[in-house]
Formats: C-alpha cells, sequence, structure tokens
C-alpha cells in the first residue's frame, strides 16, 4: 500500500511518500481501506519528534480515517465486510489501509461523505471526553472555547450550541471570530485586541463561565481562573501558549475550581469505545438532522501531506485540513 511516513524529525518536507506492507491486525481489529484521512495537531508534534508513538501503535502518522471495512473479524460487533465506517486510531491513518480496533469504529453518519467523515472522529471524541465527560458542561451552563476555529474549536461550539449551551470563543483575526458566530458562538473574542477574561466576565454579568475548553495554557490559565464561575472548571488538552504557569491556588481553593488535564492516544480501547457509544447515542443524531457539521477548509491528495502540514502550521486555516486518499 502507498502510505506517508516520517523520514526523520523535521519540518513538513520529511513526511514522504513510500511503500508499505498492510497492516497486520490484533484481535479485535478491523482493516480499513482508508478514502481519507484527517490532519490533527498531534500528527504535526509527531513529525517534529515531540510526541512519541505509544507502544504497538503504527509509526505512519494519522489519528483518524474514513474508508470500507475490507478485512478482520466482525463477529460480535455492529458491522459487516463492506460496511463504510469513520474510526479513531492510535495512528497509521495516512495511508491506503489502516487497522482500527472495532469499539472505535462509527457508522457514516447519513448524509456525510467518507471525506467529511474522515473529519469528525479525533475531534468528536476529544471535545465529548473533555467538555461533556470530564467538565460535565451540563444544563443552562457556559462555555468558553479557546482556539474556537480550529479543528476542536468549531467541533466544541457546534455541540455545545446544539446542545443548548450559551458558547464564547476566541480566535484570532476578525474573519475567524466570525467564522465562530457563524457556527453558533455568542460572542467571539479576538485575543490580539482584546482581553477574553474581561470579556466573559461582562458577558455573564460577572459570573463568569461554568466550563473552559483550553488548548494554550500557559498564560492563559491565570486569565481563565479569573473568568471562571464558581465551581467552574477547565478541561486541558494542549499546552500551545507553553506548559507552565503561575495560578492564584487559593481562588482554586475559595471557589471550588477544577482544572483537568487529558490526552486521548494512549487511553484504552475500553476507554475509546465508551465515548463512540455517547457519540452514537447524542452527537450522530445531530450530524444526521444537520444541527452540526464537518467543517473542512481544505482537502489534499495523500502525496501532499507535507503541503497539509505546512498550512496547519501556518494557523490561516479555519475547521479541518483533510487527505484525499480515494
Amino acid at each position: 500500500m502507498r502510505a506517508i511516513e516520517i523520514t526523520q524529525p523535521g519540518k513538513p518536507d520529511v513526511l514522504q511518500l513510500c511503500e508499505r506492507p498492510l497492516p497486520e491486525l490484533k484481535p479485535g481489529e478491523l482493516l480499513i481501506r482508508v478514502h481519507a484521512a484527517g490532519i490533527n495537531r498531534p500528527d504535526v508534534l509527531q513529525r517534529m519528534g515531540h510526541y512519541p508513538v505509544p507502544a504497538g501503535a503504527s509509526d505512519l502518522p494519522g489519528l483518524e480515517v474514513a474508508g470500507e471495512i475490507v478485512g478482520g473479524d466482525c463477529d460480535g460487533t455492529p458491522f459487516k465486510l463492506g460496511d463504510m465506517v469513520c474510526a479513531l486510531v492510535q495512528g497509521g491513518g495516512y495511508a491506503e489501509y489502516c487497522a482500527a480496533p472495532a469499539g472505535q469504529c462509527l457508522p457514516i453518519p447519513a448524509g456525510l461523505s467518507p471525506l467529511e467523515a474522515a473529519a469528525l472522529p479525533e475531534n468528536y471524541f476529544t471535545v465529548w471526553s473533555n467538555v461533556f465527560d470530564r467538565a460535565q458542561l451540563k444544563g443552562d451552563e457556559t462555555l468558553l472555547v479557546q482556539g474556537g476555529s480550529s479543528g476542536i474549536g468549531v467541533t466544541a461550539i457546534q455541540l455545545a450550541a446544539a446542545l443548548g449551551h450559551r458558547v464564547f470563543a476566541t480566535a484570532g483575526s476578525a474573519e475567524k471570530c466570525a467564522a465562530c458566530v457563524e457556527l453558533g458562538a455568542e460572542r467571539a473574542i479576538n485575543y490580539k485586541d482584546e482581553d477574553f477574561a474581561v470579556v466573559v466576565k461582562e458577558l455573564t454579568g460577572g459570573k463568569g463561565v461554568d466550563v473552559v475548553l483550553d488548548m494554550v495554557a500557559g498564560d492563559y490559565l491565570p486569565r481563565e481562573i479569573d473568568c471562571l464561575a464558581d465551581d467552574g472548571r477547565i478541561a486541558l488538552i494542549a499546552l500551545l501558549g507553553g506548559a507552565n504557569a503561575t495560578i492564584d491556588l487559593g481562588q482554586v481553593l475559595r471557589r471550588r475550581l477544577v482544572i483537568s488535564g487529558s490526552t486521548l492516544r494512549p487511553r484504552s480501547v475500553a476507554f475509546k469505545a465508551d465515548i463512540a457509544a455517547k457519540l452514537l447515542q447524542h452527537a450522530w443524531p445531530l450530524l444526521e438532522q444537520k444541527k452540526v457539521r464537518p467543517v473542512i477548509y481544505k482537502t489534499f491528495p495523500l502525496a501532499q501531506a507535507a503541503e497539509a502540514h505546512a498550512l496547519m502550521e501556518s494557523s490561516t486555516h479555519v475547521g479541518k485540513i483533510m487527505l484525499q486518499v480515494l
């Protein structure tokens, strides 16, 4: 099969087209003939040598795919050979064939193409796990999404808004802020011109937001604490602004705040299968009813993975960058 490999840690041009044998399936895995795959920040970090591959995972980049099940034992699963699915994988997505645990596969939502479906798994699994499971966004609570124009951001905005929550977001340009509002944010804050903590406190009548989805960390963290409501929660999923922060722990104590962090890739198949079941129940109907949608910015052929990574690093995009494989 054709695949994209990381020839050595470095810039996007270290991504090279190669020939690889088909994946060897482990028990419980299905073989997917890949139609499309998504580009994600962890792929960029892996390419740069900053994200070690979990033990037993493919060294090929790519954490989400969509395509046709062409191999594996479907007994005891909801699937059969020939079914079209999308899947969250530990690696190997930048290839013509990919192995995926059956529990991490989901049917392609009705009305979506394989390309659109391949844009879903990494973002939807991450957002559901962190915003709704860990941070327990519920009822009439409010959400602040940092990086609202990213793949994670557009997913969090849409899901939370579709489920009835007030959503605020940050982004780095007027165009990106407008896109966030179009997707369901009540207000998008240009972090280059405004202090999000001040704006959020004004928008909530001084109360603050109940949940913050944070992929920045660094010097954002103390300001996020300042604009949290009592009993508020911060769900930390990335460290784009740095791994160190100085925070007022007195506020954490007095106001019963919770700061949690998680990474999805190393978690067990059982953990991810539980998220998949929740997505099928709660998010897939929203997709099929067109209350939420995948947002695809640009699509590249598999052989142009390096160009796709360069675009990802430019941060000029809104939504997902994709690879068309078939």
